[in-house]
């Protein structure tokens, strides 16, 4: 009867090996062989603990130390499940889902523990593809950064805030100035790069809670979650003049232009489509008095200069 369990549990997909109380094992069924690389007759009469599968966590902490899952259940017979890495015969790391389970006589006292390990790889890399997914949908494929079903996501967000701590957002548009001029005069691909630099440039100056995503054609939109009228105001500043001390390089001709920009603040009661609405008309506002500058619920900037698609 014995020979027939054991056969049976040879025919499973699952890793399964028991051990005794004190862990030593003293079954390694065809499938712990399989995932682990380590035949039976390398492990049994071993000990769980004796450098084989050298479980460790997300963080890389050794189990066999503090927080293996079997040693838990030898002490209190509880079952428990866990997911950590286990170390395969060749070297390298194999995520697995890990159950164990108390054993005990026909008295009830406990005799040992079996512990079930199932290769999570294909879950995980689940979890990896529906990221790249998720980036895909909500990235813009050629600056990088979010587009617009982002932008609208982010948005809604920052509206719940607002509805539900009085937090306030602004919205800020950005429109690159006479941006026709650089496709006419360069061609699409010193467009596309004078995009990615623009949006670059935008990126990297703003703080970790905002956001920046195209909107459209050369148009983007800035997301910032606690804003303030000098701190939004400072920040358009700050952005312009970057942008326009920003170039590229096509044929040895130094490509440069400037931006315009319009925000909104929030006001209680206020839908998030009403504030981008009324951002958009200050950035048409920027673009109809002198482009490269910013506006600011009806306020324009101090800093502006004139526009400029410029090349030398």
């Amino acid at each position: 009867m014995e020979r027939f369990y054991r056969e049976l549990l040879d025919t499973l997909t699952d890793g399964i090996y028991f051990v005794t109380s004190s862990g030593k094992i003293t079954y390694w069924n065809k499938s712990a062989e399989r995932l682990s690389g380590y035949a039976a007759s390398e492990v049994v009469g071993k000990s769980c603990g004796d450098n084989v599968l050298r479980h460790v966590d997300d963080c890389g902490t050794p189990l066999c130390l503090t927080g293996c899952p079997l040693a838990a259940t030898l002490r209190d017979s509880k079952i428990r499940e866990a997911r950590v890495y286990m170390h395969h015969k060749q070297g390298y790391r194999v995520p697995v889902l890990v159950r164990t389970f108390p054993m005990a006589d026909a008295q009830g006292n406990s005799i040992g523990a079996v512990e079930v390990f199932t290769d999570d790889s294909k879950n995980i890399n689940f979890k990896k593809e529906m990221e790249e997914l998720r980036r895909e949908v909500l990235t813009d494929p050629l600056t990088e950064v979010g587009n617009r079903r982002y932008a609208e996501i982010i948005l809604e967000r920052m509206q719940v805030s607002m509805n539900d701590v009085g937090s306030p957002y602004a919205v800020i548009f950005v429109d690159i100035d006479l941006f026709k001029d650089v496709n006419d005069t360069w061609g699409h691909i010193v467009g596309d790069n004078v995009l990615k630099m623009v949006a670059k440039t935008i990126e990297s100056s703003l703080r970790p809670l905002d956001a920046v995503c195209r909107w459209g054609g050369e148009e983007f939109i800035i997301c910032v979650p606690g804003a303030t009228k000098d701190g939004v105001m400072q920040l358009m500043e700050r952005l312009r003049m970057l942008v326009q001390e920003s170039w590229i390089m096509h044929e040895q001709h130094k490509i440069a232009v400037t931006a315009s920009f319009g925000a909104a603040i929030c006001s209680q009661g206020e839908s998030s489509e009403s504030v981008a609405q009324r951002a958009d008309e200050q950035l048409y506002l920027s673009k109809n008095t002198g482009r490269n500058c910013v506006h600011l619920d009806g306020v324009r900037g101090e800093q502006c200069s004139r526009p400029s698609c410029r090349c030398a």
